[in-house]
């Protein structure tokens, strides 16, 4: 795994499964859950429902994009 990265473990859409991302993305992506008044697992499921054949990583990594410009 790179430098930087934080792997953790989650259950998305019923299925276990393991996610590295930056600090800075994992505290947007908490940051996410909290204004949505959503769980962190919730809100990883719904980018990964629309995430069209991107990976997860890069998924959530744009998601959290569009969520900071909205911000």
């Amino acid at each position: 795994m790179s430098a930087g990265l934080r792997k953790r473990s989650l259950t998305v859409a019923g299925h276990a499964t393991s996610l590295a991302l930056e600090p800075a993305f994992w505290a947007e992506l908490e940051a996410m859950a909290r204004i949505r008044g959503d769980t962190l697992a919730t809100v990883i499921g719904a980018i990964d429902a629309s995430r069209a054949g991107r990976p997860l990583a890069s998924a959530c990594r744009l998601a959290v994009l569009d969520f900071a410009k909205t911000r």
